[in-house]
């Protein structure tokens, strides 16, 4: 039985090519971040999120930390509140990650807002709490833009694995 495009299956995927995606997306995020726009997406939860999904062994809470972290240390933004968006980020992608593949990628986005949004409100309130002024509604954009970027995020990231060992006309895989 031939497999159809969208249930084929994935090669492994390789811990440099993780890594090089979390690296280019944190490069990618401290560049959007000099521009201090409240809109703009937050590349690398995304990515945090997709390797939290679909690779939950290699990418887990502790990376999220370590690039919240880095994440606070390059904003100069209160110490531990990327850390925290992010670990609690990777923390319900760890807890949802067999269930989300099933869907397709409109019901995973309709699925994955709520947890971008709750990330923005824990950012949100992090910030009120030290006395800092309400930022403004604009913010509220953020977490939908990181949501229409999920397709692109699985297009990019799921390539490598898509493409064929010995690409032959009689194999499908």
């Amino acid at each position: 039985m031939i497999m159809s495009r969208r249930e084929a299956l994935l090669l492994p995927v390789s811990p440099w090519f993780i890594a090089l995606s979390l690296l280019l997306s944190l490069l990618f995020s401290m560049l959007l971040g000099l521009s201090q726009a409240l809109w703009i997406p937050d590349i690398l939860a995304v990515c945090i999120f997709f390797w939290g999904i679909h690779q939950p062994r290699r990418v887990g809470m502790a990376t999220a930390f370590m690039l919240g972290l880095w994440m606070d240390v390059q904003h100069s933004s209160l110490f531990g509140q990327h850390a925290m968006s992010y670990v609690v980020l990777s923390y319900f992608a760890l807890s949802m990650h067999r269930r989300l593949l099933w869907f397709p990628i409109k019901e995973q986005m309709l699925q994955i807002l709520p947890f971008f949004i709750l990330v923005e409100a824990i950012s949100l309130l992090i910030r009120l709490s030290t006395g800092d002024d309400f930022p403004g509604w604009t913010m509220l954009l953020s977490p939908f833009i990181e949501t229409l970027l999920w397709p692109v995020a699985n297009l990019i990231l799921l390539a490598p694995q898509r493409r064929a060992h010995d690409p032959d006309a009689n194999r499908p895989i």
